[in-house]
């Protein structure tokens, strides 16, 4: 049997659900399609929020011969057949190739389109859910426009799913009501994706009790369908989780942090979310709290030997510890000018007083070491240079604004005052 999702495809740009910077009255692609105007276009977004629909419209508009190609099952003899029937009596209008998941051909089978875009003869709508800049070729993207489709709203899917139940509602024998707590419900859960909101409702639909002649959805009924939401490690949802995971915890907001680790350890992804705590208790927490990379460290390991479910305690532990901690990114600064000197070269001779060498050549000019050994001067400190002549009076760290740094501060401003 058919699903819903395919038996409710939208007919026309008006049904399609969101996408409204793009496809709203007075938007520029929506005038275009209309005006019959289809250039090369690659559609980027997650799953289920319209980028199929859109492109069979496209085509439908145009007039175009449409071919649709998956590439997670197109090979190269697949995309040379679509291109055999350039000048066709069948494809007069030209022909509109869709490309489902284009980032899963491989460099070769992209290469191969490039002759036909160049010139004209086929127009290309390629789909994808991965970053465009990173997963397809420079080459193909260079040829076409870019147009993100976004998640969908609560609002969206919620239009959507209200539609799909008139529709089976008057179609079919057994009708169908569904109550505005479980569309809420619904809408909520799916997390943005139409496509999975309408695969539970299908779901709920086949198991709810029925009701004066009519199968009745429930809130209650929704529950016993529920899933979390869409994360995958190798797509960019991952890396925008870990993304705002960071953003959330640098910006001391402890309830977004839990939510993101959350989201994360949803998906099963316990590594990403422990490498990821380490990095931030030394990047965005540092010398203002130094005590919370160990304790973090310590929260970590817990996690890793506990596995999960039960990880979620010391890694939760962490995260809010981080997101509430003061903050210093003073050591990260440092690093990270040192390391930029050294990339433009700035790499001058290690002072003699500080290199693991005893003896001196008959040409040196001074003899000797004459390495000054700090613990035998007061405060355990002694006036001596340590970087090199040519970069001698560089500056790389700053003490932070926070109180330990500032504490740190005040004792060396005391100890060299004198020198």
């Amino acid at each position: 049997m058919q699903p819903l999702a395919d038996r409710l495809r939208p007919q026309s740009l008006d049904e399609v659900c969101g996408q409204r910077h793009l496809l709203g009255e007075n938007c520029v692609f929506r005038r275009a399609i209309e005006a019959g105007t289809v250039p090369n276009m690659i559609f980027y977004g997650p799953p289920g929020v319209g980028k199929t629909t859109v492109a069979r419209l496209i085509a439908k508009t145009s007039g175009m011969s449409l071919h649709m190609l998956n590439g997670t099952s197109a090979g190269t003899s697949d995309i040379k057949q679509v291109l055999s029937s350039v000048g066709t009596f069948g494809a007069h209008n030209g022909v509109l190739l869709y490309l489902d998941e284009i980032q899963y051909l491989n460099k070769k089978q992209q290469q191969s389109l490039l002759e036909c875009l160049e010139d004209g003869t086929v127009t290309l709508i390629a789909s994808t859910t991965e970053n465009p800049s990173f997963y397809i070729y420079s080459a193909l993207v260079s040829r076409c426009s870019v147009f993100e489709f976004k998640p969908l709203s609560p609002q969206d899917v919620a239009e959507g799913i209200r539609r799909a139940v008139r529709r089976i509602d008057e179609t079919e024998k057994t009708g169908l009501e569904m109550t505005p707590e479980a569309v809420e419900c619904l809408a909520v859960q799916c997390a943005g994706d139409m496509r999975r909101a309408l695969i539970a409702l299908e779901f709920a639909a086949a198991g709810a009790p029925t009701e004066s002649g009519k199968r009745r959805i429930t809130a209650e009924v929704i529950a016993q369908t529920a899933f979390g939401a869409r994360y995958d490690k190798s797509d960019d949802m991952h890396y925008d989780c870990i993304s705002a995971l960071q953003k959330s915890i640098r910006g001391s907001d402890p309830d977004a942090a839990v939510y993101y680790l959350a989201r994360i350890l949803s998906g099963g992804d316990l590594l990403s979310a422990c490498r990821r705590l380490l990095v931030i208790a030394a990047e965005d927490i540092g010398l203002a709290y130094p005590q919370a990379i160990v304790v973090t460290k310590a929260c970590v390991d817990s996690a890793l030997q506990l596995g999960l479910p039960e990880a979620r305690l010391p890694l939760a532990q962490a995260a809010v510890l981080l997101a509430t901690a003061p903050k210093s990114n003073s050591a990260y600064s440092a690093i990270n000018a040192a390391m930029e000197d050294i990339a433009k070269g700035k790499a001058g001779a290690i002072p003699r007083c500080l290199q693991n060498q005893h003896f001196d050549g008959e040409d040196a000019k001074v003899k000797g070491q004459n390495y000054l050994y700090p613990h035998d001067y007061p405060h355990h400190w002694v006036k001596q240079q340590y970087l090199p002549d040519d970069i001698k009076d560089c500056v790389y760290y700053h003490y932070g604004d926070n109180k330990t740094e500032q504490a740190a501060k005040a004792y060396w401003q005391a100890v060299k005052k004198d020198n």
